[in-house]
Protein backbone atom coordinates (compact mmCIF):
# COMPACT_ATOMS: atom_id res chain seq x y z
CA UNK A 1 0.00 0.00 0.00
CA UNK A 2 2.71 2.73 1.21
CA UNK A 3 4.79 1.80 -2.15
CA UNK A 4 1.42 1.82 -4.24
CA UNK A 5 0.78 5.56 -3.01
CA UNK A 6 4.58 6.51 -3.83
CA UNK A 7 3.83 5.16 -7.14
CA UNK A 8 0.72 6.67 -7.64
CA UNK A 9 2.37 10.28 -6.56
CA UNK A 10 5.22 10.10 -8.90
CA UNK A 11 2.76 8.95 -11.86
CA UNK A 12 0.63 12.04 -11.16
CA UNK A 13 4.17 14.21 -10.78
CA UNK A 14 5.84 12.34 -13.90
CA UNK A 15 2.69 13.56 -15.75
CA UNK A 16 2.81 17.31 -14.71
CA UNK A 17 6.64 17.08 -15.70
CA UNK A 18 5.88 15.91 -18.78
CA UNK A 19 3.37 18.25 -19.63
CA UNK A 20 5.09 21.18 -18.65
CA UNK A 21 8.46 19.84 -20.40
CA UNK A 22 10.84 19.32 -17.78
CA UNK A 23 11.07 15.54 -18.94
CA UNK A 24 10.52 14.36 -22.56
CA UNK A 25 7.82 11.69 -23.11
CA UNK A 26 10.43 8.57 -23.22
CA UNK A 27 11.52 9.58 -20.09
CA UNK A 28 8.07 9.17 -19.07
CA UNK A 29 7.94 6.01 -20.58
CA UNK A 30 11.42 4.80 -18.60
CA UNK A 31 9.71 6.30 -15.20
CA UNK A 32 6.41 4.44 -16.17
CA UNK A 33 8.09 0.86 -16.99
CA UNK A 34 10.93 1.66 -14.10
CA UNK A 35 7.68 1.82 -11.58
CA UNK A 36 5.01 -0.23 -13.51
CA UNK A 37 2.40 2.69 -13.28
CA UNK A 38 -0.13 0.40 -15.43
CA UNK A 39 0.14 -2.36 -12.77
CA UNK A 40 -1.53 0.84 -10.34
CA UNK A 41 -4.93 -0.06 -10.88
CA UNK A 42 -4.40 -3.92 -11.18
CA UNK A 43 -3.15 -3.75 -7.60
CA UNK A 44 -5.82 -1.38 -6.29
CA UNK A 45 -8.65 -3.91 -7.61
CA UNK A 46 -6.36 -6.83 -6.54
CA UNK A 47 -6.89 -4.77 -2.99
CA UNK A 48 -10.93 -4.16 -3.19
CA UNK A 49 -11.22 -7.92 -4.80
CA UNK A 50 -9.51 -9.17 -1.47
CA UNK A 51 -11.45 -7.13 0.80
CA UNK A 52 -14.29 -7.97 -1.04
CA UNK A 53 -13.41 -11.78 -0.66
CA UNK A 54 -12.69 -11.42 2.69
CA UNK A 55 -15.84 -9.71 4.22
CA UNK A 56 -18.01 -12.61 1.80
CA UNK A 57 -15.66 -15.48 3.39
CA UNK A 58 -17.09 -14.00 6.77
CA UNK A 59 -20.83 -13.47 6.36
CA UNK A 60 -20.23 -17.33 4.42
CA UNK A 61 -18.89 -18.64 7.32
CA UNK A 62 -21.75 -17.25 9.75
CA UNK A 63 -24.50 -18.19 7.45
CA UNK A 64 -22.67 -22.10 7.07
CA UNK A 65 -22.42 -21.84 11.02
CA UNK A 66 -25.80 -20.80 11.54
CA UNK A 67 -27.29 -23.40 9.14
CA UNK A 68 -25.72 -26.14 10.90
CA UNK A 69 -26.74 -24.63 14.32
CA UNK A 70 -30.23 -24.62 13.17
CA UNK A 71 -29.95 -28.40 12.27
CA UNK A 72 -27.78 -29.67 14.26
CA UNK A 73 -29.96 -32.19 16.83
CA UNK A 74 -32.22 -32.83 14.19
CA UNK A 75 -29.36 -34.68 12.04
CA UNK A 76 -28.05 -38.26 12.20
CA UNK A 77 -24.22 -38.62 13.27
CA UNK A 78 -23.62 -40.17 9.86
CA UNK A 79 -24.80 -36.59 8.30
CA UNK A 80 -22.80 -34.47 10.41
CA UNK A 81 -19.60 -36.46 9.68
CA UNK A 82 -20.57 -36.30 5.53
CA UNK A 83 -21.15 -32.75 5.74
CA UNK A 84 -18.43 -31.81 7.74
CA UNK A 85 -15.77 -33.43 5.52
CA UNK A 86 -17.29 -32.51 2.68
CA UNK A 87 -17.92 -28.56 3.60
CA UNK A 88 -13.82 -29.33 4.41
CA UNK A 89 -12.95 -30.67 1.25
CA UNK A 90 -14.36 -28.88 -1.23
CA UNK A 91 -13.69 -25.66 0.31
CA UNK A 92 -9.70 -26.41 0.42
CA UNK A 93 -9.87 -28.25 -2.94
CA UNK A 94 -11.30 -25.14 -4.57
CA UNK A 95 -9.23 -23.23 -3.20
CA UNK A 96 -6.10 -25.21 -3.94
CA UNK A 97 -6.96 -25.07 -7.82
CA UNK A 98 -8.42 -21.23 -7.81
CA UNK A 99 -4.96 -20.38 -5.84
CA UNK A 100 -3.04 -22.70 -8.04
CA UNK A 101 -4.08 -20.92 -11.38
CA UNK A 102 -1.14 -19.86 -13.95
CA UNK A 103 0.07 -16.19 -13.20
CA UNK A 104 0.61 -16.19 -17.37
CA UNK A 105 -2.21 -17.19 -19.64
CA UNK A 106 -1.59 -18.82 -23.00
CA UNK A 107 -0.38 -15.67 -24.53
CA UNK A 108 1.95 -15.63 -21.88
CA UNK A 109 0.08 -12.41 -20.30
CA UNK A 110 0.22 -11.54 -17.11
CA UNK A 111 -3.30 -12.86 -15.77
CA UNK A 112 -5.22 -10.76 -12.55
CA UNK A 113 -4.77 -12.02 -8.90
CA UNK A 114 -8.29 -12.17 -7.99
CA UNK A 115 -8.61 -16.23 -8.82
CA UNK A 116 -5.71 -16.37 -6.49
CA UNK A 117 -6.60 -14.43 -3.71
CA UNK A 118 -10.01 -16.25 -4.11
CA UNK A 119 -7.99 -19.46 -3.68
CA UNK A 120 -6.32 -18.27 -0.77
CA UNK A 121 -9.43 -16.96 0.97
CA UNK A 122 -10.81 -20.12 0.54
CA UNK A 123 -7.90 -21.96 1.96
CA UNK A 124 -7.70 -19.71 5.13
CA UNK A 125 -11.72 -20.52 5.41
CA UNK A 126 -11.16 -24.42 5.01
CA UNK A 127 -8.05 -23.94 7.96
CA UNK A 128 -10.70 -22.33 10.26
CA UNK A 129 -13.52 -25.08 8.94
CA UNK A 130 -10.68 -27.09 10.04
CA UNK A 131 -10.84 -25.99 13.94
CA UNK A 132 -14.29 -26.72 13.59
CA UNK A 133 -14.32 -29.99 12.52
CA UNK A 134 -11.70 -31.03 15.16
CA UNK A 135 -13.95 -29.90 17.73
CA UNK A 136 -17.28 -30.96 16.13
CA UNK A 137 -15.98 -34.56 16.00
CA UNK A 138 -14.31 -34.72 19.30
CA UNK A 139 -17.79 -33.94 20.47
CA UNK A 140 -19.81 -36.71 18.13
CA UNK A 141 -17.69 -39.00 18.90
CA UNK A 142 -17.04 -38.65 23.04
CA UNK A 143 -13.80 -37.72 22.53
CA UNK A 144 -12.86 -35.86 25.32
CA UNK A 145 -9.85 -33.43 25.69
CA UNK A 146 -8.43 -29.90 27.11
CA UNK A 147 -8.69 -26.15 25.19
CA UNK A 148 -5.33 -26.48 24.61
CA UNK A 149 -5.24 -30.18 23.08
CA UNK A 150 -7.64 -28.64 20.23
CA UNK A 151 -5.52 -25.50 19.55
CA UNK A 152 -2.46 -27.15 19.73
CA UNK A 153 -4.09 -30.51 17.13
CA UNK A 154 -5.98 -27.68 15.00
CA UNK A 155 -2.39 -25.74 14.51
CA UNK A 156 -0.26 -28.78 14.05
CA UNK A 157 -2.90 -29.00 11.11
CA UNK A 158 -2.74 -25.86 9.24
CA UNK A 159 0.95 -26.25 9.65
CA UNK A 160 0.94 -29.29 7.61
CA UNK A 161 -1.59 -27.22 5.13
CA UNK A 162 1.07 -24.37 5.23
CA UNK A 163 3.83 -26.61 4.54
CA UNK A 164 2.00 -28.45 1.38
CA UNK A 165 0.77 -25.03 0.11
CA UNK A 166 3.75 -23.03 1.17
CA UNK A 167 1.56 -20.08 2.18
CA UNK A 168 2.70 -17.30 4.65
CA UNK A 169 -1.15 -16.31 5.88
CA UNK A 170 -1.19 -20.09 6.56
CA UNK A 171 2.28 -20.08 8.59
CA UNK A 172 1.15 -16.80 10.66
CA UNK A 173 -2.09 -18.58 11.42
CA UNK A 174 -0.72 -22.10 12.46
CA UNK A 175 1.79 -19.72 14.97
CA UNK A 176 -1.22 -18.16 16.39
CA UNK A 177 -2.81 -21.37 16.75
CA UNK A 178 -0.31 -23.00 18.38
CA UNK A 179 0.08 -19.83 20.82
CA UNK A 180 -3.12 -20.26 22.44
CA UNK A 181 -2.78 -23.69 22.67
CA UNK A 182 0.13 -22.99 24.57
CA UNK A 183 -1.05 -20.81 26.53
CA UNK A 184 -3.73 -22.48 27.71
CA UNK A 185 -1.76 -25.38 28.03
CA UNK A 186 0.81 -23.61 30.36
CA UNK A 187 -1.89 -23.13 32.87
CA UNK A 188 -3.18 -26.41 33.23
CA UNK A 189 0.74 -27.64 33.63
CA UNK A 190 0.37 -26.03 37.12
CA UNK A 191 -3.17 -27.93 38.09
CA UNK A 192 -1.23 -31.51 37.41
CA UNK A 193 2.55 -31.30 37.67
CA UNK A 194 3.15 -35.63 37.10
CA UNK A 195 0.20 -36.14 34.63
CA UNK A 196 2.19 -36.76 31.34
CA UNK A 197 -0.41 -36.09 27.38
CA UNK A 198 1.26 -35.54 24.15
CA UNK A 199 -0.06 -32.04 24.96
CA UNK A 200 1.72 -31.32 27.97
CA UNK A 201 5.07 -32.71 26.02
CA UNK A 202 4.53 -30.46 23.53
CA UNK A 203 4.02 -27.09 25.47
CA UNK A 204 7.13 -27.94 27.66
CA UNK A 205 9.15 -27.95 24.28
CA UNK A 206 7.80 -25.46 22.41
CA UNK A 207 11.02 -23.36 21.95
CA UNK A 208 12.28 -26.56 20.13
CA UNK A 209 9.55 -27.20 18.30
CA UNK A 210 8.85 -23.29 17.11
CA UNK A 211 12.76 -22.75 16.00
CA UNK A 212 12.83 -26.06 14.31
CA UNK A 213 9.63 -26.57 12.41
CA UNK A 214 9.27 -22.53 11.46
CA UNK A 215 12.51 -21.60 10.51
CA UNK A 216 12.22 -24.19 7.58
CA UNK A 217 9.11 -22.53 6.86
CA UNK A 218 10.08 -19.08 6.39
CA UNK A 219 12.32 -20.39 3.88
CA UNK A 220 9.80 -22.46 2.34
CA UNK A 221 7.21 -19.31 2.00
CA UNK A 222 10.10 -16.84 1.76
CA UNK A 223 8.30 -14.72 4.59
CA UNK A 224 9.94 -12.50 6.97
CA UNK A 225 6.69 -12.22 9.10
CA UNK A 226 6.76 -16.09 9.87
CA UNK A 227 10.45 -15.73 10.83
CA UNK A 228 10.23 -12.39 12.88
CA UNK A 229 6.63 -13.93 14.35
CA UNK A 230 8.49 -17.39 15.07
CA UNK A 231 11.38 -15.80 16.59
CA UNK A 232 9.25 -14.30 19.05
CA UNK A 233 7.01 -17.42 19.49
CA UNK A 234 10.43 -19.04 20.79
CA UNK A 235 11.83 -15.98 22.91
CA UNK A 236 8.44 -16.01 25.30
CA UNK A 237 7.76 -19.78 25.19
CA UNK A 238 11.42 -20.52 26.30
CA UNK A 239 11.20 -17.79 29.29
CA UNK A 240 8.02 -18.86 30.52
CA UNK A 241 9.30 -22.60 29.99
CA UNK A 242 12.23 -21.65 31.95
CA UNK A 243 10.98 -19.03 34.27
CA UNK A 244 14.51 -17.67 35.04
CA UNK A 245 13.23 -14.36 36.77
CA UNK A 246 11.28 -16.31 39.31
CA UNK A 247 14.77 -18.30 39.71
CA UNK A 248 16.67 -15.44 40.47
CA UNK A 249 14.85 -14.91 43.79
CA UNK A 250 15.94 -18.47 45.15
CA UNK A 251 19.04 -20.38 45.85
CA UNK A 252 17.54 -23.98 46.13
CA UNK A 253 17.39 -23.96 41.79
CA UNK A 254 20.25 -24.38 39.03
CA UNK A 255 22.18 -21.43 38.79
CA UNK A 256 22.90 -21.45 35.41
CA UNK A 257 18.96 -22.23 34.04
CA UNK A 258 18.63 -18.84 34.38
CA UNK A 259 21.92 -17.72 32.74
CA UNK A 260 21.20 -19.81 30.16
CA UNK A 261 17.80 -18.35 29.41
CA UNK A 262 18.89 -14.94 29.42
CA UNK A 263 21.75 -15.30 27.18
CA UNK A 264 20.62 -18.23 24.80
CA UNK A 265 18.09 -16.41 22.37
CA UNK A 266 20.26 -12.88 21.81
CA UNK A 267 23.28 -15.46 20.90
CA UNK A 268 20.96 -17.81 19.03
CA UNK A 269 19.52 -14.45 16.95
CA UNK A 270 22.89 -12.84 16.80
CA UNK A 271 25.28 -15.68 15.19
CA UNK A 272 22.30 -16.70 12.63
CA UNK A 273 23.30 -17.11 9.30
CA UNK A 274 21.55 -18.13 6.16
CA UNK A 275 24.38 -19.79 4.74
CA UNK A 276 24.69 -22.38 7.73
CA UNK A 277 21.79 -24.30 5.57
CA UNK A 278 23.12 -26.54 2.21
CA UNK A 279 20.54 -25.21 -0.08
CA UNK A 280 20.92 -21.35 1.00
CA UNK A 281 23.17 -18.89 -1.02
CA UNK A 282 21.94 -15.54 0.05
CA UNK A 283 21.36 -13.79 3.22
CA UNK A 284 17.38 -14.08 3.57
CA UNK A 285 17.10 -13.56 7.51
CA UNK A 286 20.23 -12.51 8.95
CA UNK A 287 19.59 -8.78 9.27
CA UNK A 288 16.25 -9.84 10.40
CA UNK A 289 17.53 -12.01 13.21
CA UNK A 290 20.42 -9.54 14.21
CA UNK A 291 17.56 -6.70 14.67
CA UNK A 292 15.69 -9.25 16.99
CA UNK A 293 18.28 -9.88 18.84
CA UNK A 294 19.28 -6.09 19.67
CA UNK A 295 15.59 -6.28 20.39
CA UNK A 296 16.26 -8.70 22.91
CA UNK A 297 19.09 -6.84 24.34
CA UNK A 298 17.19 -3.87 25.38
CA UNK A 299 13.80 -5.34 26.89
CA UNK A 300 16.31 -8.01 28.88
CA UNK A 301 18.83 -4.82 30.02
CA UNK A 302 15.64 -3.14 31.02
CA UNK A 303 13.61 -5.54 32.54
CA UNK A 304 16.77 -6.58 34.85
CA UNK A 305 17.62 -2.82 35.61
CA UNK A 306 14.64 -2.93 38.05
CA UNK A 307 15.84 -3.77 41.91
CA UNK A 308 12.73 -5.60 42.61
CA UNK A 309 13.66 -8.41 40.36
CA UNK A 310 16.70 -9.09 42.30
CA UNK A 311 14.96 -9.34 45.76
CA UNK A 312 13.55 -12.89 47.79
CA UNK A 313 9.80 -13.85 47.01
CA UNK A 314 7.97 -10.92 48.57
CA UNK A 315 6.72 -9.69 45.04
CA UNK A 316 4.21 -12.74 44.92
CA UNK A 317 6.44 -15.09 43.40
CA UNK A 318 5.90 -18.77 44.77
CA UNK A 319 8.13 -21.91 45.60
CA UNK A 320 9.59 -23.75 42.44
CA UNK A 321 8.69 -27.68 43.01
CA UNK A 322 11.67 -28.75 41.30
CA UNK A 323 11.66 -32.42 42.08
CA UNK A 324 8.95 -33.57 38.94
CA UNK A 325 11.08 -34.93 36.20
CA UNK A 326 8.37 -33.89 34.06
CA UNK A 327 9.66 -30.12 34.85
CA UNK A 328 13.35 -31.02 33.90
CA UNK A 329 11.99 -31.89 29.91
CA UNK A 330 12.81 -27.94 29.08
CA UNK A 331 16.46 -28.88 30.22
CA UNK A 332 16.20 -30.89 27.22
CA UNK A 333 15.60 -27.98 24.87
CA UNK A 334 18.60 -26.18 26.29
CA UNK A 335 21.09 -29.17 25.61
CA UNK A 336 19.97 -28.74 21.67
CA UNK A 337 19.91 -24.82 21.33
CA UNK A 338 23.11 -24.35 23.36
CA UNK A 339 25.07 -27.44 20.64
CA UNK A 340 23.03 -25.32 17.69
CA UNK A 341 24.29 -21.75 18.99
CA UNK A 342 27.78 -23.02 19.65
CA UNK A 343 27.67 -24.41 15.50
CA UNK A 344 26.64 -21.09 15.01
CA UNK A 345 28.89 -19.27 16.33
CA UNK A 346 32.14 -21.30 15.19
CA UNK A 347 30.63 -20.90 11.71
CA UNK A 348 30.36 -16.97 12.32
CA UNK A 349 34.16 -17.36 13.30
CA UNK A 350 34.82 -19.16 10.60
CA UNK A 351 33.23 -17.06 8.05
CA UNK A 352 34.96 -14.14 9.45
CA UNK A 353 38.55 -15.42 9.39
CA UNK A 354 38.14 -16.94 5.94
CA UNK A 355 37.36 -12.75 4.57
CA UNK A 356 41.02 -11.30 3.12
CA UNK A 357 39.81 -8.05 5.06
CA UNK A 358 40.47 -8.92 8.60
CA UNK A 359 40.02 -6.80 11.75
CA UNK A 360 38.56 -6.21 14.83
CA UNK A 361 34.77 -6.35 14.85
CA UNK A 362 33.48 -3.83 17.43
CA UNK A 363 30.01 -4.58 17.08
CA UNK A 364 30.53 -8.42 17.51
CA UNK A 365 32.99 -7.38 20.83
CA UNK A 366 30.66 -6.03 22.29
CA UNK A 367 27.67 -8.19 21.83
CA UNK A 368 29.76 -10.99 23.09
CA UNK A 369 30.46 -8.47 26.41
CA UNK A 370 26.70 -8.39 26.55
CA UNK A 371 26.29 -12.15 26.24
CA UNK A 372 28.69 -12.96 28.60
CA UNK A 373 27.61 -10.59 31.30
CA UNK A 374 23.96 -11.23 31.20
CA UNK A 375 24.98 -15.16 31.85
CA UNK A 376 27.57 -14.34 34.56
CA UNK A 377 25.81 -12.16 36.82
CA UNK A 378 22.57 -14.04 37.39
CA UNK A 379 24.64 -17.15 38.22
CA UNK A 380 27.28 -15.36 40.47
CA UNK A 381 23.88 -13.79 42.15
CA UNK A 382 22.42 -17.22 42.58
CA UNK A 383 25.81 -19.22 42.65
CA UNK A 384 28.29 -17.23 44.99
CA UNK A 385 26.65 -14.45 46.58
CA UNK A 386 23.59 -11.97 46.47
CA UNK A 387 24.35 -9.27 44.75
CA UNK A 388 21.40 -7.31 44.18
CA UNK A 389 22.50 -3.70 44.42
CA UNK A 390 25.04 -4.65 42.13
CA UNK A 391 23.45 -6.29 39.86
CA UNK A 392 20.91 -3.43 39.69
CA UNK A 393 23.55 -1.23 38.99
CA UNK A 394 25.78 -3.45 36.16
CA UNK A 395 22.27 -3.63 33.96
CA UNK A 396 21.51 0.19 34.24
CA UNK A 397 25.00 0.91 33.02
CA UNK A 398 24.39 -1.75 30.30
CA UNK A 399 20.95 0.08 29.55
CA UNK A 400 22.85 3.07 29.29
CA UNK A 401 25.84 1.60 27.02
CA UNK A 402 23.38 0.35 24.85
CA UNK A 403 21.06 3.18 24.26
CA UNK A 404 24.21 5.66 23.26
CA UNK A 405 25.32 2.82 20.85
CA UNK A 406 22.08 2.72 19.17
CA UNK A 407 22.18 6.87 18.63
CA UNK A 408 25.74 6.69 18.03
CA UNK A 409 24.50 3.87 15.13
CA UNK A 410 21.82 5.89 14.22
CA UNK A 411 23.88 9.16 13.98
CA UNK A 412 26.62 7.56 11.78
CA UNK A 413 24.54 5.93 9.35
CA UNK A 414 21.53 8.24 9.44
CA UNK A 415 19.34 5.99 10.58
CA UNK A 416 16.50 8.22 12.53
CA UNK A 417 14.61 4.77 13.55
CA UNK A 418 17.91 3.60 15.61
CA UNK A 419 18.53 6.82 17.01
CA UNK A 420 14.88 7.48 17.70
CA UNK A 421 15.18 3.76 19.05
CA UNK A 422 18.59 4.72 21.73
CA UNK A 423 16.93 8.30 22.46
CA UNK A 424 13.72 6.28 23.97
CA UNK A 425 15.36 3.87 25.62
CA UNK A 426 17.63 6.02 27.16
CA UNK A 427 14.43 8.42 28.43
CA UNK A 428 12.68 5.34 29.29
CA UNK A 429 15.35 4.14 31.96
CA UNK A 430 15.45 7.57 32.99
CA UNK A 431 11.65 7.87 34.15
CA UNK A 432 11.91 4.51 35.13
CA UNK A 433 14.21 4.71 37.76
CA UNK A 434 12.45 8.03 38.69
CA UNK A 435 9.06 5.93 39.67
CA UNK A 436 11.16 3.49 41.19
CA UNK A 437 12.67 4.83 43.72
CA UNK A 438 11.08 7.57 45.91
CA UNK A 439 11.52 11.35 44.88
CA UNK A 440 10.04 14.27 45.46
CA UNK A 441 7.41 16.06 43.19
CA UNK A 442 10.03 18.80 42.34
CA UNK A 443 12.56 16.31 41.28
CA UNK A 444 10.03 14.60 38.94
CA UNK A 445 9.08 17.90 37.23
CA UNK A 446 12.69 18.88 36.64
CA UNK A 447 13.48 15.17 35.25
CA UNK A 448 10.61 15.69 33.22
CA UNK A 449 11.75 18.84 31.95
CA UNK A 450 14.96 17.93 31.39
CA UNK A 451 13.62 15.20 29.47
CA UNK A 452 11.71 17.17 27.21
CA UNK A 453 14.43 19.42 26.60
CA UNK A 454 16.67 16.89 25.62
CA UNK A 455 14.95 14.58 23.36
CA UNK A 456 13.79 18.00 21.84
CA UNK A 457 17.46 19.03 21.95
CA UNK A 458 18.52 16.09 20.34
CA UNK A 459 15.90 15.68 17.53
CA UNK A 460 16.34 19.17 16.14
CA UNK A 461 20.02 18.35 16.40
CA UNK A 462 19.88 14.99 14.65
CA UNK A 463 17.76 16.33 12.02
CA UNK A 464 20.13 19.42 10.78
CA UNK A 465 22.77 16.87 10.38
CA UNK A 466 21.15 14.53 8.82
CA UNK A 467 19.85 17.31 6.18
CA UNK A 468 23.36 18.97 5.93
CA UNK A 469 25.00 15.29 4.98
Amino acid sequence: MVLDNFRRKLRQEAQKWRDEGIISSSCYQDLGKRYQFDNLEIAARDRFVFIVIAIGSILLSLGIITFVAANWQAWSRDVKFVILISLFFATTITGFFSFREPTLNAEGKKQPRSKQLLGEGLLILGALILGANIALMAQMFNISGSTSQLFLCWGLGVLIMAYGLSLTSLGVLSIILLQIGYWTGLGELSYSATDFSWSRLLVQHMPLFIWLLFVPLAYLCRSRWIFALAAIAFTISLQFNLNPLQRLAYNNTAPWVASFAFALPAALFWSYDDLLFPTINFRLFQPLAQSLSLWFFGTLFYVLSFYWVWQYPSSGFYPLTTNSPIRSFPLIDLGILSGLVVLQWLFMLRYRNSLTRRGIDITNVFITSFIVIVAFIPFWHQAVTRIPALAVFIFNILLGIFAFGLMRHGIEYGDRRTFWGGMLLLTLQIISRMWEYDTDLIFRSFVFAMCGVGIISAGLWFERRITVK
